[in-house]
């Protein structure tokens, strides 16, 4: 009998133990599948926030993650413009490698193939939900779009589940919101029509009737007007449809709040693009004067409480702890990009790219790097990392973190990296502004000769554009005030041999010769 108890106990405690060790289902699912959100900002510069430097804007939500994850010094998004970083980033690819990938028109065709890999196309073929609220700018439909009917191909057709999108960007008409592929709101009694090329008759312009208007416009901005903002490109018809400028944060974080709520029993992947601080800045009354350097501060301001509601909500729904967050911006910064608002004359003390040279458009340094973080409450040590991350890699290390593979693209895992378990992350990167390419390779930057200005007059920004090669160890010189490329020609061949391998023979278009010494 003694014997017999001594046996069952033994079975009992192997039981209890293997039970122990053994993950529930619902565990397993925390583990493996956790909720994946991007917020992504919108010409947010690399020392627009007070976790970067900044002085003269406290951002407290954002610096939430920043403090409480990974903050990344050598983030970037793939470009120095939207349209691009936005491509790289959902599809893993360089952008320089689709010739249509540049800032698009409001009326532009889907950029993405309905065919080739994407992020949330691989997280949805891996049973995860899938949704964008926000700015789009990737095209929609194949040619000339009805935006009176269902606009077809677009983000549901290239992964997305559920879209809440704006076509393009806040200053490009149309000036609707599009939900699945439907305009919303929309009378059908009052078609819409849009044109890049020409106006409707009648129809009053910021050149014909300045008279109207709320916002003056400084350089392209002289088309359309649409609640007394004038706008690129040429609308007609949709009043009813038509967006509320400065309602729009809010309208967006409700968006992405109730999709949270409604989305949280399975794993989900939510894209949250917002579009502050991009042009025209138009904060609710509840920011404005908040930051004392007019609607570019306040917007600013606007944005990092937006987070902030975004991440209480989160935690509200008890699942902060199985998401992880990437933040991050597709561009540098930009003060005067269309529009007189003070954003250069209230700049004060404020460094927008920090110390960075350049800016939007910008092949140097303030173009392409931007504000980088990630945050999973629980999984992820808070800390800095010099680590050189891109956009474009999420999608191969995604794929690692929930246990499968991507397609094959530009995209690396360093997922390593994102999670803070490794200071290394790439090796190289081609970087990309307005068609240029250059190469960031450990702490070198070379930039190839090219032909046209470099200085951008009606934004005030320097491009990069020199007839002569450039060679930056960014190390020792952040600011890229030390042209090395004569002094150290060795460094140089070396990085345009590498160059040359990676970026492949197209890349010659717009580039100056220039031989090897």
């Amino acid at each position: 009998m003694k014997k017999i108890t001594i046996l069952f106990m033994t079975l009992f405690l192997i039981a209890c133990n293997q039970s122990k060790q053994k993950p529930t289902k619902e565990t397993e699912n925390k583990t493996s599948k956790p909720n994946i959100v991007i917020i992504y900002l919108d010409d947010l510069g690399y020392g627009d926030l007070s976790a970067y430097g900044a002085t003269e804007l406290k951002t407290p939500n954002i610096d939430a993650l920043a403090n409480g994850g990974i903050k990344f010094t050598n983030g970037y998004a793939t470009s120095a413009t939207c349209t691009p970083s936005r491509y790289g980033m959902l599809t893993g690819m360089y952008p320089w490698r689709n010739k249509n990938a540049k800032i698009l028109p409001g009326t532009a065709p889907l950029l993405i193939s309905t065919t080739q890999q994407t992020l949330p196309k691989l997280l949805k073929n891996n049973g995860y939900q899938t949704a964008i609220v926000g700015k789009w700018h990737l095209g929609l439909g194949t040619g000339v779009v009805d935006w009176n009917q269902h606009i077809s191909p677009g983000p549901n057709e290239v992964g997305f589940d559920e879209s809440y999108i704006l076509a393009a960007t806040q200053d490009r008409v149309p000036t609707v919101y599009i939900n699945n592929g439907n305009v919303v709101g929309l009378d059908k009694n009052d078609p819409i029509q849009v044109n890049y090329f020409e106006n409707f008759d009648g129809e009053p312009t910021a050149i014909s009737n300045p008279e109207k208007l709320t916002m003056k416009w400084h350089h392209g901005h002289n088309n359309s007007i649409v609640n007394g903002i004038p706008r690129i490109g040429f609308m007609k018809g949709g009043e009813s449809a038509k967006w509320s400028d400065t309602d729009m944060a809010d309208h967006f974080l409700g968006k992405a709040q109730e999709y949270v709520k409604t989305h949280k029993d399975k794993p989900f992947f939510l894209y949250y693009a917002l579009q502050q601080p991009h042009v025209p800045r138009t904060p609710h009354p509840r920011f404005v004067g908040t930051s004392g350097m007019g609607p570019r501060g306040d917007v600013i301001l606007e944005a990092d409480w937006i987070v902030g509601e975004f991440m209480k909500t989160l935690k509200e729904q008890g699942i902060l702890e199985n998401t992880l967050v990437i933040f991050s911006s597709d561009n540098g910064a930009v003060l005067n990009d269309g529009y007189y608002d003070d954003a250069v004359e209230k700049i004060g003390n404020h460094k927008q790219n920090g110390v960075l040279r350049g800016g939007k458009y910008s092949i140097f340094e303030a173009g392409p790097r931007v504000p980088f973080m990630t945050y999973w409450k629980g999984t992820i040590t808070p800390q800095t990392s010099d680590a050189i991350v891109c956009q474009m890699d999420l999608l191969a290390s995604i794929a690692k973190l929930i246990g499968t593979e991507e397609s094959t693209t530009d995209s690396e895992n360093i997922l390593d990296a994102f999670l803070g378990k490794s200071k290394k992350g790439r090796n190289q990167l081609i970087i990309e502004a307005t068609g240029k390419t250059a190469l960031r390779s450990g702490d070198w930057l070379y930039i190839p000769a090219y032909e046209g200005k470099n200085f951008r007059e009606e934004v005030g920004i320097e491009v990069g554009n020199f007839p002569f090669e450039q060679l930056y160890n960014l190390a020792k010189d952040k600011s890229q005030q030390n042209n090395l490329a004569n002094s150290n020609p060795e460094k140089r061949n070396e990085m345009k041999t590498l160059f040359l391998k990676l970026r492949g023979k197209d890349y010659t278009t717009g580039v100056k010769e220039v031989k090897f010494e």
